[in-house]
C-alpha cells in the first residue's frame, strides 16, 4: 500500500484485542519495516512494545529477534 509517511498517520494505543486511536489518520507504519498499514487492514500489532506489524512473519521475527 503507497502511503507517505507524513500526513494522515495515526497514532493508536495498542491493547490485547484491540486498539484506541489518539491521533486519528488513515494508516501507521509497521515498525520493522516501515511499510504504510492502512488502519482497516491492521491485525498485527505488540501491547508491550505498542508496535504494529504488517504481517504474522513480521511479528513473530521481531517478538523472536527482540527478546
Amino acid at each position: 500500500m503507497l502511503m507517505s509517511s507524513g500526513g494522515n498517520a495515526a497514532t493508536l494505543l495498542y491493547g490485547p484485542n484491540g486498539f484506541r486511536v489518539l491521533k486519528p489518520g488513515k494508516f501507521v507504519n509497521c515498525a520493522a519495516t516501515g511499510e504504510a498499514i492502512a488502519l482497516e487492514e491492521l491485525r498485527y500489532w505488540s501491547v508491550d512494545r505498542q508496535e504494529p506489524y504488517a504481517s504474522p512473519e513480521i511479528a513473530t521475527r521481531q517478538l523472536l529477534d527482540q527478546a
